[in-house]
Protein backbone atom coordinates (compact mmCIF):
# COMPACT_ATOMS: atom_id res chain seq x y z
CA UNK A 1 0.00 0.00 0.00
CA UNK A 2 3.02 2.36 0.67
CA UNK A 3 3.75 3.41 -2.89
CA UNK A 4 1.48 4.05 -6.21
CA UNK A 5 2.09 3.51 -9.72
CA UNK A 6 0.66 5.41 -11.97
CA UNK A 7 1.02 6.40 -15.34
CA UNK A 8 4.72 5.72 -15.68
CA UNK A 9 5.64 7.77 -12.15
CA UNK A 10 5.62 6.96 -8.77
CA UNK A 11 5.50 8.58 -5.63
CA UNK A 12 7.50 7.30 -2.17
CA UNK A 13 6.43 8.42 1.10
CA UNK A 14 7.99 9.87 4.30
CA UNK A 15 9.05 7.08 6.39
CA UNK A 16 6.47 7.94 9.36
CA UNK A 17 3.37 7.79 6.49
CA UNK A 18 4.79 4.79 4.92
CA UNK A 19 4.55 2.61 8.38
CA UNK A 20 0.92 4.22 8.32
CA UNK A 21 0.32 3.05 5.03
CA UNK A 22 1.54 -0.36 5.70
CA UNK A 23 -0.43 -1.16 8.48
CA UNK A 24 -3.34 -3.77 8.03
CA UNK A 25 -5.60 -2.80 11.06
CA UNK A 26 -8.11 -0.66 10.47
CA UNK A 27 -7.38 1.12 14.19
CA UNK A 28 -4.63 1.06 16.02
CA UNK A 29 -2.14 2.83 18.57
CA UNK A 30 0.79 5.04 17.89
CA UNK A 31 2.05 5.87 21.25
CA UNK A 32 0.62 5.90 24.63
CA UNK A 33 -1.48 8.47 24.36
CA UNK A 34 -2.61 8.43 20.52
CA UNK A 35 -4.96 6.10 18.52
CA UNK A 36 -5.30 5.93 14.84
CA UNK A 37 -8.07 5.02 12.55
CA UNK A 38 -9.00 4.26 9.17
CA UNK A 39 -12.09 2.88 9.52
CA UNK A 40 -15.54 4.33 7.55
CA UNK A 41 -17.62 3.85 9.94
CA UNK A 42 -15.41 4.66 13.17
CA UNK A 43 -14.09 8.18 11.63
CA UNK A 44 -17.55 9.17 11.04
CA UNK A 45 -18.45 8.35 14.88
CA UNK A 46 -15.84 9.93 16.15
CA UNK A 47 -16.38 13.02 13.79
CA UNK A 48 -19.98 13.45 14.92
CA UNK A 49 -19.07 12.88 18.47
CA UNK A 50 -18.65 16.62 19.80
CA UNK A 51 -18.21 19.53 17.84
CA UNK A 52 -14.74 20.73 16.62
CA UNK A 53 -12.92 22.83 18.82
CA UNK A 54 -11.83 25.97 17.97
CA UNK A 55 -7.93 25.07 18.75
CA UNK A 56 -8.37 22.24 16.37
CA UNK A 57 -9.26 24.37 13.31
CA UNK A 58 -6.27 25.88 11.08
CA UNK A 59 -7.93 29.38 10.58
CA UNK A 60 -10.58 29.78 13.40
CA UNK A 61 -8.26 29.02 16.32
CA UNK A 62 -7.50 31.90 18.64
CA UNK A 63 -5.65 34.90 17.77
CA UNK A 64 -4.63 37.81 19.43
CA UNK A 65 -4.94 35.78 22.92
CA UNK A 66 -9.25 35.60 21.75
CA UNK A 67 -11.66 33.61 20.17
CA UNK A 68 -12.49 34.27 16.57
CA UNK A 69 -16.35 35.53 16.80
CA UNK A 70 -18.62 33.16 15.06
CA UNK A 71 -19.86 36.58 13.31
CA UNK A 72 -16.26 37.56 11.87
CA UNK A 73 -15.75 33.89 10.97
CA UNK A 74 -18.45 34.27 8.90
CA UNK A 75 -17.70 37.25 7.22
CA UNK A 76 -14.12 35.59 6.71
CA UNK A 77 -15.84 32.78 4.87
CA UNK A 78 -18.12 35.03 2.87
CA UNK A 79 -15.01 37.83 1.97
CA UNK A 80 -13.18 34.68 0.73
CA UNK A 81 -15.16 33.06 -1.53
CA UNK A 82 -16.35 36.83 -2.98
CA UNK A 83 -12.04 37.42 -3.37
CA UNK A 84 -11.66 33.86 -4.74
CA UNK A 85 -14.35 33.79 -7.20
CA UNK A 86 -13.72 37.39 -8.30
CA UNK A 87 -10.07 36.90 -8.72
CA UNK A 88 -10.11 33.77 -11.07
CA UNK A 89 -12.43 35.65 -13.40
CA UNK A 90 -9.38 38.32 -14.29
CA UNK A 91 -6.79 37.25 -16.45
CA UNK A 92 -4.21 34.89 -15.33
CA UNK A 93 -0.56 36.27 -14.23
CA UNK A 94 2.12 35.35 -16.76
CA UNK A 95 2.77 31.76 -16.94
CA UNK A 96 6.00 31.99 -16.05
CA UNK A 97 5.37 31.74 -12.46
CA UNK A 98 4.44 28.84 -12.80
CA UNK A 99 7.91 27.32 -13.65
CA UNK A 100 10.10 26.27 -10.26
CA UNK A 101 9.44 24.32 -7.03
CA UNK A 102 6.04 22.56 -6.77
CA UNK A 103 3.62 23.41 -5.14
CA UNK A 104 5.48 26.55 -3.91
CA UNK A 105 5.30 27.91 -7.55
CA UNK A 106 1.41 27.03 -7.65
CA UNK A 107 1.11 29.05 -4.29
CA UNK A 108 2.92 32.24 -5.40
CA UNK A 109 0.99 31.91 -8.19
CA UNK A 110 -2.10 31.83 -7.25
CA UNK A 111 -1.50 34.49 -4.33
CA UNK A 112 -0.55 37.01 -6.91
CA UNK A 113 -3.67 36.15 -8.97
CA UNK A 114 -6.13 36.57 -6.35
CA UNK A 115 -4.71 39.19 -3.69
CA UNK A 116 -1.86 41.40 -5.36
CA UNK A 117 -4.25 43.83 -6.28
CA UNK A 118 -4.31 45.05 -2.49
CA UNK A 119 -2.58 47.67 -1.28
CA UNK A 120 0.61 47.65 0.38
CA UNK A 121 1.42 46.73 3.01
CA UNK A 122 -1.89 44.30 3.23
CA UNK A 123 -0.52 42.46 -0.16
CA UNK A 124 2.57 41.59 1.76
CA UNK A 125 0.63 39.52 4.24
CA UNK A 126 0.38 36.73 1.53
CA UNK A 127 3.65 36.83 0.13
CA UNK A 128 5.55 33.40 0.27
CA UNK A 129 9.10 35.12 1.29
CA UNK A 130 7.24 36.93 4.40
CA UNK A 131 5.14 34.33 5.66
CA UNK A 132 8.26 31.65 5.72
CA UNK A 133 10.18 34.44 8.41
CA UNK A 134 8.47 34.52 11.62
CA UNK A 135 10.34 38.24 11.96
CA UNK A 136 9.09 39.58 8.99
CA UNK A 137 5.30 37.85 9.64
CA UNK A 138 5.04 39.93 13.28
CA UNK A 139 6.72 42.84 11.67
CA UNK A 140 4.15 43.26 8.56
CA UNK A 141 0.88 42.46 10.96
CA UNK A 142 2.04 44.90 12.88
CA UNK A 143 1.94 47.35 10.01
CA UNK A 144 -1.11 46.28 8.63
CA UNK A 145 -2.94 46.86 12.18
CA UNK A 146 -2.29 50.48 12.05
CA UNK A 147 -2.58 50.98 8.13
CA UNK A 148 -5.27 53.42 7.67
CA UNK A 149 -6.31 51.97 4.07
CA UNK A 150 -8.03 53.87 1.30
CA UNK A 151 -11.82 54.66 1.17
CA UNK A 152 -11.69 54.96 -2.57
CA UNK A 153 -8.85 51.86 -3.64
CA UNK A 154 -10.20 50.34 -6.21
CA UNK A 155 -9.50 46.44 -6.50
CA UNK A 156 -8.85 45.72 -2.72
CA UNK A 157 -10.42 42.85 -1.78
CA UNK A 158 -13.35 42.18 0.52
CA UNK A 159 -10.38 40.38 3.31
CA UNK A 160 -8.96 43.28 2.85
CA UNK A 161 -12.07 45.83 3.20
CA UNK A 162 -12.63 43.36 7.01
CA UNK A 163 -8.71 44.98 8.33
CA UNK A 164 -9.80 48.47 6.96
CA UNK A 165 -13.19 48.45 8.69
CA UNK A 166 -12.26 46.75 12.06
CA UNK A 167 -13.73 48.85 14.86
CA UNK A 168 -11.60 48.44 17.66
CA UNK A 169 -7.28 47.43 17.52
CA UNK A 170 -8.36 43.63 18.71
CA UNK A 171 -11.12 43.24 15.99
CA UNK A 172 -8.50 44.55 13.83
CA UNK A 173 -5.47 42.06 15.24
CA UNK A 174 -7.66 39.38 14.33
CA UNK A 175 -9.09 40.81 11.11
CA UNK A 176 -4.95 40.78 10.17
CA UNK A 177 -4.52 36.69 11.25
CA UNK A 178 -7.51 35.64 9.71
CA UNK A 179 -6.44 37.29 6.09
CA UNK A 180 -2.92 35.39 6.44
CA UNK A 181 -4.28 32.47 7.85
CA UNK A 182 -7.05 32.39 4.89
CA UNK A 183 -5.17 33.05 2.02
CA UNK A 184 -2.69 31.14 3.24
CA UNK A 185 -4.68 28.12 3.39
CA UNK A 186 -6.67 27.98 0.06
CA UNK A 187 -3.52 28.91 -1.50
CA UNK A 188 -1.48 26.19 -0.25
CA UNK A 189 -4.11 23.58 -0.13
CA UNK A 190 -5.22 24.66 -4.03
CA UNK A 191 -1.31 24.32 -4.66
CA UNK A 192 -1.11 21.09 -3.55
CA UNK A 193 -3.93 19.75 -5.19
CA UNK A 194 -2.84 20.73 -8.47
CA UNK A 195 0.49 19.29 -7.87
CA UNK A 196 -0.58 16.53 -6.99
CA UNK A 197 -2.63 16.04 -10.06
CA UNK A 198 -0.02 16.79 -12.40
CA UNK A 199 1.98 14.17 -10.71
CA UNK A 200 -0.76 11.78 -11.64
CA UNK A 201 -1.18 12.81 -14.71
CA UNK A 202 1.75 11.84 -15.86
CA UNK A 203 4.84 12.49 -19.04
CA UNK A 204 1.73 11.71 -21.21
CA UNK A 205 -0.17 14.77 -20.05
CA UNK A 206 -3.83 14.58 -19.89
CA UNK A 207 -5.53 12.34 -22.18
CA UNK A 208 -8.13 13.55 -24.50
CA UNK A 209 -10.80 12.17 -21.77
CA UNK A 210 -8.94 13.78 -19.11
CA UNK A 211 -8.50 16.85 -20.39
CA UNK A 212 -12.34 17.35 -21.12
CA UNK A 213 -13.03 16.67 -17.46
CA UNK A 214 -10.67 17.81 -15.18
CA UNK A 215 -13.20 17.91 -12.22
CA UNK A 216 -12.96 13.70 -12.44
CA UNK A 217 -8.89 14.23 -12.37
CA UNK A 218 -9.05 16.44 -9.30
CA UNK A 219 -11.51 14.02 -7.47
CA UNK A 220 -9.59 11.09 -8.29
CA UNK A 221 -6.40 12.98 -6.81
CA UNK A 222 -8.34 13.53 -3.79
CA UNK A 223 -8.63 9.93 -3.40
CA UNK A 224 -5.34 8.93 -4.06
CA UNK A 225 -3.15 11.67 -3.14
CA UNK A 226 -5.63 14.03 -0.66
CA UNK A 227 -3.60 16.93 0.66
CA UNK A 228 -5.95 16.85 4.14
CA UNK A 229 -4.75 13.48 4.65
CA UNK A 230 -5.20 13.41 8.24
CA UNK A 231 -7.57 14.99 11.19
CA UNK A 232 -6.28 15.42 14.21
CA UNK A 233 -8.69 15.36 17.51
CA UNK A 234 -7.91 16.05 20.92
CA UNK A 235 -8.36 13.50 23.29
CA UNK A 236 -11.79 14.10 25.98
CA UNK A 237 -14.56 11.80 27.30
CA UNK A 238 -17.10 11.94 23.62
CA UNK A 239 -14.67 8.61 22.43
CA UNK A 240 -14.83 6.52 25.21
CA UNK A 241 -17.04 3.86 24.51
CA UNK A 242 -16.45 4.15 20.48
CA UNK A 243 -13.86 1.36 20.36
CA UNK A 244 -12.00 -0.45 22.28
CA UNK A 245 -8.60 0.65 21.83
CA UNK A 246 -9.90 4.14 22.42
CA UNK A 247 -9.16 4.66 26.27
CA UNK A 248 -10.22 8.13 28.55
CA UNK A 249 -8.13 10.73 27.05
CA UNK A 250 -6.93 9.66 23.81
CA UNK A 251 -6.15 11.79 21.00
CA UNK A 252 -7.47 10.73 17.75
CA UNK A 253 -5.87 10.66 14.62
CA UNK A 254 -8.26 10.26 11.31
CA UNK A 255 -6.11 8.69 8.36
CA UNK A 256 -8.29 9.60 5.33
CA UNK A 257 -5.34 8.66 3.05
CA UNK A 258 -5.52 5.79 4.71
CA UNK A 259 -9.25 5.00 4.23
CA UNK A 260 -8.76 5.79 -0.08
CA UNK A 261 -6.69 2.97 -0.69
CA UNK A 262 -8.04 0.16 1.47
CA UNK A 263 -9.61 -2.76 -0.83
CA UNK A 264 -12.04 -3.02 1.52
CA UNK A 265 -13.60 0.58 0.39
CA UNK A 266 -12.28 0.96 -3.65
CA UNK A 267 -11.51 -1.59 -6.23
CA UNK A 268 -8.10 -1.65 -7.95
CA UNK A 269 -7.51 1.29 -4.93
CA UNK A 270 -3.88 2.08 -6.16
CA UNK A 271 -4.63 2.98 -9.60
CA UNK A 272 -5.58 6.39 -10.83
CA UNK A 273 -8.30 6.31 -12.62
CA UNK A 274 -10.33 9.54 -12.47
CA UNK A 275 -13.37 7.51 -14.89
CA UNK A 276 -14.44 6.60 -11.25
CA UNK A 277 -16.15 9.51 -11.24
CA UNK A 278 -17.87 9.97 -14.01
CA UNK A 279 -21.60 10.64 -13.56
CA UNK A 280 -21.30 10.33 -9.43
CA UNK A 281 -23.71 13.74 -8.86
CA UNK A 282 -22.20 14.13 -5.71
CA UNK A 283 -18.70 12.54 -4.93
CA UNK A 284 -18.52 13.76 -0.95
CA UNK A 285 -21.59 11.16 -0.25
CA UNK A 286 -19.41 8.07 -1.73
CA UNK A 287 -18.83 6.02 1.04
CA UNK A 288 -15.25 5.79 2.69
CA UNK A 289 -14.48 9.03 0.64
CA UNK A 290 -13.17 11.79 2.92
CA UNK A 291 -11.58 14.79 1.04
CA UNK A 292 -12.98 18.10 3.12
CA UNK A 293 -13.95 15.99 6.33
CA UNK A 294 -17.87 14.99 7.73
CA UNK A 295 -20.62 17.36 8.29
CA UNK A 296 -19.88 19.60 10.88
CA UNK A 297 -16.18 19.11 10.50
CA UNK A 298 -16.19 19.98 7.20
CA UNK A 299 -13.17 22.04 5.52
CA UNK A 300 -14.19 25.94 5.59
CA UNK A 301 -12.93 26.18 2.14
CA UNK A 302 -14.29 23.13 0.62
CA UNK A 303 -16.62 25.27 -1.91
CA UNK A 304 -13.29 26.83 -2.97
CA UNK A 305 -10.77 24.56 -3.61
CA UNK A 306 -12.02 21.92 -6.84
CA UNK A 307 -12.88 24.69 -8.61
CA UNK A 308 -9.82 27.21 -8.24
CA UNK A 309 -7.76 23.93 -8.78
CA UNK A 310 -9.36 23.13 -11.56
CA UNK A 311 -8.88 26.69 -12.83
CA UNK A 312 -5.25 26.40 -12.30
CA UNK A 313 -4.56 22.98 -13.45
CA UNK A 314 -6.41 24.25 -16.85
CA UNK A 315 -3.50 27.48 -17.14
CA UNK A 316 -0.65 24.86 -16.46
CA UNK A 317 -1.87 22.16 -19.16
CA UNK A 318 -2.59 25.20 -21.88
CA UNK A 319 0.89 26.36 -21.00
CA UNK A 320 2.62 23.01 -21.48
CA UNK A 321 3.90 23.09 -17.82
CA UNK A 322 5.94 20.25 -17.70
CA UNK A 323 8.04 18.17 -14.88
CA UNK A 324 11.34 18.42 -15.75
CA UNK A 325 12.67 16.75 -12.40
CA UNK A 326 12.61 14.32 -10.58
CA UNK A 327 10.78 12.98 -13.91
CA UNK A 328 9.92 9.43 -12.49
CA UNK A 329 9.89 9.01 -8.71
CA UNK A 330 8.60 11.69 -6.28
CA UNK A 331 9.04 12.19 -2.64
CA UNK A 332 6.47 13.32 -0.24
CA UNK A 333 7.44 14.58 2.82
CA UNK A 334 5.83 14.49 6.18
CA UNK A 335 4.16 18.31 6.48
CA UNK A 336 0.62 18.89 6.88
CA UNK A 337 -0.38 19.16 3.57
CA UNK A 338 0.37 15.90 1.61
CA UNK A 339 1.62 17.43 -1.23
CA UNK A 340 4.37 15.66 -4.29
CA UNK A 341 7.54 17.86 -4.44
CA UNK A 342 9.20 18.54 -8.08
CA UNK A 343 10.33 21.39 -10.29
CA UNK A 344 8.71 22.36 -13.12
CA UNK A 345 8.86 24.41 -16.11
CA UNK A 346 6.15 25.74 -18.43
CA UNK A 347 6.82 25.15 -22.36
CA UNK A 348 9.07 22.75 -21.54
Amino acid sequence: MATATTRSRSVVYAPRIRELLDRDEKVFRIDPSKVGVSDSRLMAEVVAARPVLSTERSVYKPAAGADIPHDSATRTIRALGQDAMAGVRKPPPPARGLSGPWPYAGTSYLRRWLFAADPLPVSLLSKRGITRSDTLSRLVDRTVTVWPGSAGHEGRTELATLIRGADDPLERRQAVAMYRRATATLCDGVAALTGNALWLLGPGRARPEDRANLTTVLWETLRLLPPAWMLYRNGGEAYTGLHPEIRPGDDVALFPLLMHRHPDYWPDPLDFRPERWDGVADPEKTPAFMPFGFDGARCWAKHLIVPLAERLLAVALDNRLTVHSPQQQAHVPLRSLLSVRFEARVGA
